[in-house]
């Protein structure tokens, strides 16, 4: 972290550069900056691309959009769209209005900030070229191992959030109007890009510019095989079988070794660093916003135990007076003041160093816990009840309230009859913050049976997807039109359903 700055400064230019004219040349040099470098080291590309997978926007904005929509975990959205959080003052997002501009936010700068700077990582190093020597930024092999799975690790988020989307030919900047792949061909992709990172890694020094995981390669692997056990287990509505092609991968990505019960795979933020600090310090803290409070949707599912309560709970949110975590009620416009009447994020989680939690153990115990009970692996309940009962244990370890008696608890303690709805309960609860990811699963299993809020603007459902960028409607009509033909879609409703989310 301690480097970041210096890297950042480096790939400013080349990540606006990235998304300029594709005739910028046809103007010579008169507006080129002779004291700024003109191509960045593979490093720095690393480097900002790994910091905007998580944090976005400029940081002296009292703007919550800018301050808290982090692109993959600690994002406002969607830790409003997984019911952790209530909007208080105003709604913006929780009534769910199908034409509203909010739910079918850009997904451009994941292209032009991220993905086009990791792709340019592999294109140095496949190229030999001086922007990825080795001698100052790792092997050229292990370069290219980690911006494929950081890519994977980005296109994974995009297509769970919108369905299927521009990917085969998106990171080629002479094609403006990139075709829409299908999420299955980009899925079974994905699957691939990772295991062949993993396999062309070498044993040379790790890239340099590694600000997550300090070059560590072995911790790359796991986050491969981590991410390919979650991504098979998405696929449970299409390929539910043993045998068939989502179990296979399950299996798979058990053999190739993801992270274990005691494990958490963090994005550190820098408590030290203005442009770097956790998002959620920079809304509560340096914009002064007090807009979001632990849902009531949550602490009522916390405390629906026979204990009453759960040991996270004093954790997740904000114990105000009588000892109590207040939650907010989920979508009622209702002009609020939250502060010191509704637990807001506990201070622990927004702290400016505060990290975020990209995969943890108990998110793998759960997935090899309902692997087991669905019989992809081997065990039937015995071993799905160990694998839960682990993962609960693993939850409450990451969070600082160990305690072994909570998973015996009234309603708590695995029941064979009710067990999928347990695992995905304690998974959505686990994933605490994780908004997009606790969606997600959520639209996958159905629970927790979460609904609407009172002020819905979307009926009784519940959103599905994202919509796409209004701009694409514009910009890339006849793709765009094609995207939602091949999807049987008849409009951008953010009620569609994706490839893996069948009914």
């Amino acid at each position: 972290m301690k480097n970041i700055k210096k890297y950042i400064l480096l790939v400013v230019g080349f990540g606006m550069l990235a998304t300029g004219c594709k005739k910028f040349g046809d103007f010579g040099d008169t507006n080129v900056d002779q004291t700024k470098v003109s191509k960045a080291a593979t490093k720095a590309l690393l480097t900002y691309a790994m910091q905007k997978t998580q944090a976005r926007g400029d940081q002296s904005t009292t703007q919550p959009s800018a301050n808290t929509a982090a692109v993959t975990t600690l994002s406002s959205s969607g830790a409003i769209f997984a019911q952790h959080l209530s909007e208080g003052p105003y709604l913006t997002v929780s009534p769910f209005n199908d034409a509203g501009s909010t739910l079918n936010p850009s997904y451009y700068t994941f292209y032009s900030e991220i993905l086009k700077n990791l792709n340019q990582v592999i294109t140095f190093a496949t190229a030999g070229a001086p922007e990825a020597d080795p001698a100052s930024n790792g092997s050229l092999k292990n370069q290219i191992a980690v911006a494929r799975i950081m890519k994977a690790y980005v296109f994974w988020k995009i297509t769970d959030r919108w369905g299927d989307i521009p990917y085969a030919e998106s990171l080629n900047s002479a094609n403006i109007t990139p075709k829409f792949s299908k999420q299955e061909d980009i899925y079974k992709d994905l699957f691939k890009e990772l295991k062949e990172a993993v396999a062309q890694m070498d044993g040379g020094a790790g890239p340099t510019g590694d600000i997550m995981f300090n070059g560590n390669m072995d911790t790359w692997k796991k986050f491969a095989a981590t991410q390919r056990l979650l991504m098979a287990l998405r696929l449970s509505k299409v390929y539910p079988n043993t045998g068939e092609f989502a179990a296979t991968e399950f299996v798979s990505a058990i053999a190739a070794t993801p992270i274990t019960a005691s494990e958490n795979l963090t994005y550190q933020f820098d408590g030290g660093d203005p442009n770097n600090y956790n998002p959620w310090y920079n809304n509560y803290s340096i914009s002064n916003r007090n807009d979001f409070a632990i849902s009531k949707t949550l602490v009522d599912q916390m405390k629906n135990n026979g204990t009453g309560t759960d040991p996270r709970l004093p954790v997740y949110g904000e114990v105000l007076a009588g000892n109590q975590v207040i939650g907010l009620q989920f979508g009622v416009q209702v002009q609020v003041n939250i502060p010191n009447a509704y637990s807001r994020i506990g201070s622990t989680l927004r702290a400016a160093g505060s990290p975020a939690y990209i995969f943890t153990g108990a998110q793998v115990q759960f997935a090899l816990a309902e692997g087991a009970k669905r019989g992809w692996t081997a065990g039937g309940d015995a071993t799905a009840a160990t694998y839960y009962n682990a993962g609960i244990d693993a939850s409450l370890t990451q969070y600082g309230v160990a305690d072994p008696t909570f998973k015996t608890a009234t309603g708590i303690v695995y029941n064979p009859t009710t067990a999928l709805q347990q695992i995905a309960t304690q998974r959505w609860v686990a994933l605490y913050l994780d908004g997009w990811e606790a969606w997600t699963e959520f639209r996958r299993t159905g629970f927790p049976a979460l609904v609407p809020g009172p002020n819905s603007q979307n009926g009784t459902n519940l959103p599905r997807r994202v919509g796409y960028p209004t701009a694409d409607q514009t910009t890339n009509r006849a793709n765009y039109n094609a995207a939602l033909a091949q999807q049987g879609w008849s409009n951008n409703s953010i009620n569609n359903r994706m490839w893996w989310d069948k009914l």
